[in-house]
């Protein structure tokens, strides 16, 4: 969750996708033109984490639980969807995603959809749950290929229970690749300018 927000709160948590503009309707006869898959981040491409070193998991075909908090494929076509995970020995971890889409007028409105996805969940965190208080940040444009943007979540429920999350949205040509770091803490435990520099790598490296 972009977060990784404690399990006990994710419990209690349900959120909508947003509506797809037309702009992402499938293409007709299915096809996107088979091309090179797009490349992923290497765990020490991730923010240092300063008590532990960064394992990758393998790339995997489908969606990741981890983003299905915030952004989720509800309304959205069957795109070549895979993902990697990442792990440290405490509790911190990342995850990224690709979509690979039919054209990149298909791609820039995913882009835009997962973004308005991420911009607005803290609003739907509160509304699904009056047990956890959630604020976002916007942490602004990256200039990287076609652009990306990272965001922040915090959120803390009534027991006390504190996450921070920092994700992103990024584009080059029809993939789009989403990144969410997250651990125990607030806005202050957030590594922003190096989760800045884990995104621009991560939309470059693509292809």
């Amino acid at each position: 969750m972009s977060m990784r927000v404690r399990t006990s709160a994710l419990a209690a948590l349900t959120v909508s996708a947003l509506a797809v503009g037309t702009a992402l309707t499938a293409p007709a006869a299915g096809a996107a033109p088979k091309a090179a898959a797009p490349k992923f981040l290497a765990a020490s491409q991730l923010p240092p984490h300063q008590a532990s070193s960064w394992t990758a998991g393998p790339v995997t075909d489908g969606f990741p639980e981890e983003l299905g908090f915030c952004v989720s494929t509800e309304g959205v076509p069957a795109y070549d969807y895979r993902y990697r995970d990442f792990r440290t020995d405490l509790d911190t971890s990342a995850v990224q995603l690709t979509v690979v889409t039919g054209t990149a007028a298909q791609a820039k409105a995913l882009a835009k959809h997962y973004d308005d996805l991420i911009r607005t969940c803290a609003d739907r965190i509160e509304e699904s749950s009056p047990d956890v208080e959630a604020e976002g940040r916007d942490y602004g444009r990256l200039p990287v290929e076609e652009g990306a943007r990272v965001r922040g979540l915090h959120t803390e429920t009534s027991w006390g229970a504190a996450d921070i999350a920092l994700l992103s949205v990024g584009r080059d040509g029809r993939t789009v690749t989403v990144v969410e770091w997250g651990q125990m803490g607030d806005f202050g435990n957030a590594p922003v300018a190096a989760f800045k520099k884990t995104t621009s790598t991560a939309v470059d490296k693509l292809y």
